[in-house]
């Protein structure tokens, strides 16, 4: 928020100046965001978002996560037991192309690692997310590289994320499902219209003022 965290001055970063990260949880079936988290990159933000994904989660699920490290204790203590764990390290190379400064390298083979319970190689992947993730990045400016659109203040990011993946589950129609992720998922019975979703945001901020 307001500038890179290594910009940012002491004063600054006292007033919520710096980096922040989206957490987000995928189903791989229904392609649902399930839950998502607005914060920092430590074992705690990493606890909390696991814990609410424990909430929304029913029976024994099957979790893939990249190789940050914060995961292992925070989908321990979400979970126990009681979830089939396999963490997913991505290996990068150096690209073929000409160097150019923000261009990603090549991905040159995948390292999986079984936390804990069963895990099914076949299903061991963190695509999904990373597409969400894509989308969520094209869908608002604020998330574009490289431009002055980023977010100056860390409570309107969160709203505008918060009506992102309202939007998302519930409005857009998934190319692949052909329905919304939210009808997929049985929770919804129609593509929400953006009247629907705006009458939505009015109702909560009227019950939040009573």
């Amino acid at each position: 928020m307001g500038a890179k965290q290594k910009n940012a001055s002491p004063e600054k970063k006292d007033q919520g100046w710096g980096d922040v990260w989206t957490w987000t949880a995928i189903d791989a079936d229904t392609k649902m965001c399930v839950s998502y988290l607005v914060g920092g990159r430590t074992t705690g933000w990493a606890t909390d978002f696991m814990m609410d994904c424990r909430e929304r989660i029913v029976g024994h699920p099957q979790i893939t996560t990249d190789a940050h490290k914060p995961y292992l204790k925070a989908v321990e203590e979400a979970f126990g037991g009681d979830a089939d764990y396999a963490m997913l390290h991505k290996v990068f190379g150096a690209s073929n192309e000409p160097e150019h400064r923000y261009s990603p390298a090549s991905c040159i083979g995948c390292d999986m690692k079984v936390v804990s319970g069963d895990p099914d190689p076949a299903h061991v992947s963190t695509s999904y997310v990373e597409r969400q993730n894509l989308t969520m990045r094209m869908s608002m400016r604020r998330f574009t590289r490289l431009t002055n659109g980023f977010s100056k203040k860390l409570e309107n990011h969160g709203h505008a994320v918060a009506l992102y993946f309202l939007h998302y589950n519930f409005c857009r129609v998934h190319k692949t499902l052909r329905v919304t992720p939210a009808m997929e998922a049985g929770i919804a019975d129609h593509v929400w219209s953006l009247e629907e979703l705006i009458a939505l945001l009015d109702a909560n901020e009227m019950s939040n003022a009573a």
